[in-house]
C-alpha cells in the first residue's frame, strides 16, 4: 500500500482528518477531509498547473478543480500538492458528456500560453504523444507501424488541452460536471476528444455510432490514429520501462480496424 501524506504534509496544507487512498490517481491520491493530495511529478509543471487552474474564472458550465496553497504560500510542500476535493463520481462510460464537459474547459484554456516544461517532459505518456505525431518514427511492432502509415500530415490550431479526459470528469447530480487531474498537452480541442474516444471504444464498451458522433471534428480521422498510437506507444514505453516484452492488447485489436478503415474512407 502507498504511504499517506505525513502529518507535516497534512498541516502544510491545513488538511484535516485520517487520510483515505481513493481510486484512480495512479494509486497514490489521498483524501483528507475537504483535501485531495497526491504526489507532484514535475515540479515545474505542478506549480505551473496550480497557478493555472487557480487564474482561470468560473462558470455555470463546469467546475475546476482548485488547488490548495501550502502555508508556506508555495503549491507544493515535500514532495506533494493539494486539491478541492469536489462532489461526485467518475463514470468512463459517459463519453460524449465527458467530451462536452473538456469543450467548455478548453475554451476557458484557449489564451493560455504554451508552458515550457512540455519541452523537457519526459515520461511513457509524454512519449507516446511525440512519437504518435512524429512522422519521422519508425516503429518495431506491425500494428504500430500500420497505424503510422495511415498518418497524414494535418495543419490545426494547437492549445492547451486534458489529455485524458474520459476517467477524469466527476458528475453529480444537480452540478455541472467537474474536470479534476488535467494531463495537459498542446493538441488540438480534436485530438482531446478523438483520446477519449479511443479509451471508451477499447476498454468502456462504446459502439461504432460514438466514433461517427464526433466526426465533425476537424480532421477526425488523423485525430483518431494519433490518438490511437498514443494509448498504444504509452503501453510500450511503459513496458520497456519494466524490462518487459510489449504485445498489443486484445481490445485493441477491433479498433485498430476501425480507426484504419475510416482513415481510409477520406
Amino acid at each position: 500500500m502507498p504511504m499517506p501524506p505525513s502529518q507535516d504534509v497534512l498541516e502544510a496544507f491545513a488538511a484535516v482528518g485520517e487520510p483515505h487512498l481513493l481510486q484512480g490517481g495512479q494509486g497514490k491520491t489521498w483524501r483528507v477531509g475537504s483535501v485531495v493530495l497526491k504526489p507532484a511529478g514535475l515540479a515545474a509543471e505542478s506549480r505551473w498547473q496550480a497557478s493555472t487552474l487557480d487564474a482561470l474564472p468560473d462558470t455555470d458550465r463546469v467546475r475546476i478543480a482548485r488547488p490548495v496553497r501550502a502555508v508556506s504560500g508555495d503549491w507544493l510542500h515535500q514532495g506533494w500538492e493539494a486539491w478541492h476535493h469536489l462532489a461526485g463520481r467518475t463514470d468512463p462510460t459517459r463519453c460524449d458528456a465527458a467530451i462536452e464537459a473538456g469543450a467548455v474547459f478548453h475554451e476557458l484554456l484557449a489564451a493560455v500560453p504554451r508552458p515550457d516544461f512540455l519541452d523537457i517532459r519526459d515520461n511513457w505518456w509524454s512519449r507516446g504523444d511525440r512519437i504518435a505525431w512524429d512522422l519521422t518514427a519508425v516503429a518495431e511492432a506491425p500494428v504500430i507501424r500500420r497505424l503510422m502509415k495511415a498518418r497524414e500530415r494535418v495543419s490545426l490550431g494547437e492549445q492547451l488541452v486534458h489529455g485524458d479526459l474520459l476517467g477524469n470528469v466527476l458528475y453529480e447530480p444537480g452540478l455541472p460536471p467537474a474536470i479534476i487531474d488535467w494531463a495537459p498537452y498542446w493538441r488540438s480541442p480534436a485530438w482531446a476528444a478523438a483520446v477519449a474516444v479511443i479509451d471508451a471504444l477499447c476498454w468502456h464498451g462504446a459502439d461504432n455510432e460514438l466514433l461517427e458522433r464526433w466526426s465533425h471534428l476537424a480532421e477526425w480521422p488523423q485525430m483518431l490514429l494519433r490518438a490511437l498510437l498514443y494509448r498504444m506507444i504509452t503501453d510500450l514505453e511503459a513496458s520497456r520501462a519494466a524490462g518487459s516484452g510489449w504485445q498489443p492488447h486484445p481490445a485493441y485489436e477491433p479498433v485498430v480496424k476501425l480507426v484504419l478503415t475510416r482513415a481510409e474512407l477520406e
